[in-house]
């Protein structure tokens, strides 16, 4: 089995969650901390071993490919000022890995996001990895997906346990468990308004085998009208199986404005050089409520 090298980031979307923000901005480029939200998923994907990035972008998206490229400008600049330690987090961020852009020309939903990128994937297994989800691990969440792979060689998806009434916002999964955080999966419904099959969600990290493209080829639009990579999957679980693996980890939605808070919040604490002033005035601002 080829091993898994190429990571998919669809960015078409228009961001809508955030707005007006995203009237200029992509919503991948929205700072989170000091970084662009696309960029923390990128170093998921090196820290677990993937180096080609494929993203998936659409009209005014160039800025997310201009981040991941060499600025001679503004590196010549710092380094004319003696900013060398900018200049080193600037070159890092172009070295990171190797990026491939490709255009989608119609926004028709995830599954045609990810058909759009057969051509730079190839024939082999590949990751994809939504933006939006920021997950804070100790063991980057592909890095763990992938051993499930590797054990498995079928496609896993990451899960995540919500609350009863969260279960419309996501797609839901219905499997066998194979122990506390493996499941081989049964069964996929995308928000189901009732009766949900479970409290597991699936979380924007994939690992798919080539075979998915000739599926979402022939995949008819369902939920909203878009082609959805949840309808795609399902076509697969009879043939072979899919598994679910339940991430250690906590996960933000960085798409929406109170996701994106909360991940400021815990990713300005998990950082060493300013966490201590940082709780500080947090525990501040609590003890002013609290009069």
């Amino acid at each position: 089995m080829n091993p898994i090298r190429t990571c998919v980031f669809p960015c078409a979307g228009f961001g809508t969650r955030f707005l007006p923000a995203t009237k200029a901005i992509p919503k991948e480029m929205i700072p989170l901390v000091d970084k662009p939200v696309i960029q923390y998923g990128v170093e998921e994907a090196i820290a677990s071993g993937l180096d080609r990035i494929v993203i998936v972008t659409s009209r005014g998206k160039d800025s997310i490919i201009e981040h991941f490229d060499r600025n001679e400008e503004l590196e010549r600049n710092l380094s004319e000022n003696g900013k060398t330690d900018l200049l080193a987090l600037v070159r890092e961020v172009s070295t990171l890995a190797s990026i491939v852009a490709v255009r989608q020309k119609d926004p028709r939903g995830l599954g045609h996001a990810v058909a759009s990128a057969r051509e730079a994937v190839g024939d082999e297994p590949f990751a994809v990895s939504l933006p939006d989800d920021v997950i804070l691990a100790d063991v980057p969440c592909l890095e763990q997906m992938k051993r499930v792979f590797v054990e498995t060689g079928r496609p896993v998806i990451a899960l995540m346990k919500v609350a009863p009434d969260e279960t419309s916002r996501y797609g839901i999964v219905a499997g066998e468990a194979i122990d506390e955080r493996l499941f081989r999966i049964t069964d996929m419904v995308e928000k189901p308004k009732s009766n949900p099959p479970s409290n597991y969600a699936i979380i924007g990290r994939y690992i798919l085998l080539p075979e998915i493209f000739d599926v979402l080829d022939g995949t008819k639009p369902g939920s909203g009208g878009e082609v959805q990579i949840t309808d795609a999957i399902r076509d697969l679980i009879a043939d072979g199986g899919v598994y679910g693996f339940v991430f250690e980890g906590k996960r933000y939605d960085a798409g929406v404005k109170l996701g994106w808070l909360q991940a400021t919040v815990d990713y300005g604490l998990n950082r060493p050089e300013f966490a201590t002033e940082f709780r500080i005035y947090l525990e501040q601002i609590l003890e002013r409520t609290r009069k």
